[in-house]
């Protein structure tokens, strides 16, 4: 029990620091290794014996660089892939191509109310090619925003739709996929196809239904009538539109990984890195095209080793620390206390993936970040998966679906702070309009999950 103590010490402390908006990657890192010396005075090891450097406060250090080595060289550097290649297209103008593309058919729909919860599913769709939740909320903001408040919604239900667009973090791109993935011990590709889709669907359909009727509500009560004006798309001065074609660059690392994978059949393996080179170079082909100037192409290059630098600064970093305090609750004996405890209490394995998918929901709705509250717990998931004789991918999914849902519910998110900046409106407003939509997509995910696997 003295373990479990340590650790629920630890953990209120992180999630204090972590509130007050401490530098995430560093408190869960130091939090990491004060575990890790806690276990050492208990006498407990926390490395194998082959792996030692021979003296055991060293060994915290050992242990920190196996998660280095492992991490950088595979999740790492298939996030950071992602990354540069969303930055890329980002400088080359194919994101707003693919968003304004996006919302076009939205104009064709009179009833704004219809156009809201169609406006949810689009903006869902296009987080499969723009991971980014602030960047994909910016790029709505500038395109679907006009036409929501044109047909006569309120700017706050509008913001609503927007933040809660990336909900779920939807395709093999998400780093929040790839990672679950691969603590399930499971290709990404088969990951979203055999098992994240199928909760995607009905989680995405019963969010865009409680839009249409919840943010309908909400504007009844504040005495907002909806009427139809000028539809017209924000637009920078002097801004050049990148050729309709450009539009599709987003998604073509996506169609490759899907076409060469196992669960089409193929006998070509592609992987996200592979996917991601050629969609870089693609791009940078079309770009010569475009332009006529190589030298400017060439030197466009570094925008693509600029963004994978700021993953790995932001996102592969978490990932580290996330791990490293993972390995001290395990070396405290934490987890495996806690897994006797509930098992000895009659807790079944439908309950301990309701206590993980608290845990996560709740420290995404303190934190405002969906990614750091799934990589701080999702390393504990196939320890005490396989206690409990389930499968790993039945208690991360659940736990991937609760960390992004509730970052639309927490006023402190920077896709919340930022849609609300830019829609002249109250955070803590808007995150009351995704609160019931959100919890909708919660208890839907909870109930697929036990049902469907």
């Amino acid at each position: 029990m003295l373990g479990v103590l340590i650790a629920a010490v630890v953990t209120v402390w992180v999630g204090y620091l972590l509130f007050k908006e401490y530098k995430a990657q560093t408190v869960i890192f130091v939090a990491g290794i004060i575990l890790l010396a806690c276990a050492i005075l208990m006498g407990k090891p926390i490395i194998a014996v082959k792996q030692s450097m021979g003296f055991a406060w060293l060994d915290i250090f050992k242990v920190v660089e196996d998660l280095l080595s492992n991490r950088v060289a595979g999740l790492g550097l298939m996030i950071m892939s992602v990354a540069g290649f969303v930055r890329y297209m980002d400088h080359i103008g194919a994101s707003k191509a693919f968003v304004h593309l996006g919302v076009k058919p939205l104009n064709f729909f009179h009833s704004p109310y219809v156009v809201l919860a169609l406006a949810f599913i689009v903006g869902q769709m296009m987080k499969i090619a723009i991971i980014s939740a602030a960047g994909l909320g910016l790029l709505l903001m500038a395109t679907m925003f006009p036409i929501l408040i044109g047909l006569g919604v309120s700017r706050l239900s509008a913001a609503a739709v927007i933040v809660t667009s990336s909900c779920v973090d939807l395709g093999p791109a998400s780093a929040t996929s790839q990672l679950v993935a691969k603590n399930a011990g499971i290709d990404v590709v088969t990951y979203v196809a055999q098992y994240q889709i199928i909760i995607a669907i009905p989680v995405i359909l019963t969010v865009a239904i409680l839009h249409y009727f919840v943010q309908q509500w909400f504007d009844k009560k504040t005495g907002h009538i909806a009427v139809r004006s000028e539809i017209v798309a924000t637009k920078a001065e002097g801004e050049q539109t990148p050729p309709l074609l450009y539009a599709f660059l987003p998604l073509l690392p996506i169609v490759l990984i899907f076409i060469f994978s196992p669960v089409l059949g193929s006998k070509i393996r592609m992987s996200v890195i592979a996917a991601m080179l050629i969609g870089l170079f693609v791009s940078m082909v079309l770009e010569y095209i475009r332009c006529r100037d190589y030298k400017k192409v060439a030197q466009s290059i570094q925008k693509f080793f600029d963004g994978m630098g700021a993953s790995f600064a932001s996102v592969v970093s978490l990932v580290i620390a996330a791990e490293t305090f993972a390995a001290g609750l395990t070396a405290v004996g934490a987890i495996d206390t806690i897994i006797k405890s509930t098992q000895t209490a009659g807790f079944g394995d439908h309950a301990m993936i309701l206590v993980m998918q608290s845990v996560v929901a709740g420290a995404a709705v303190v934190t405002g970040s969906g990614d750091a509250s799934i990589f701080s717990f999702a390393a504990l998931a196939p320890t005490m998966a396989k206690q409990m004789g389930i499968d790993p991918v039945h208690m991360l999914l659940p736990m991937q679906f609760a960390a992004t849902a509730a970052r639309s519910i927490s006023p402190v998110s920077a896709v919340c702070i930022a849609v609300a900046g830019l829609a002249m409106v109250s955070p803590m407003d808007v995150a009351k309009r995704t609160a019931i939509p959100m919890v909708g997509a919660l208890i839907v995910t909870t109930i697929a999950n036990f049902f469907l696997f």
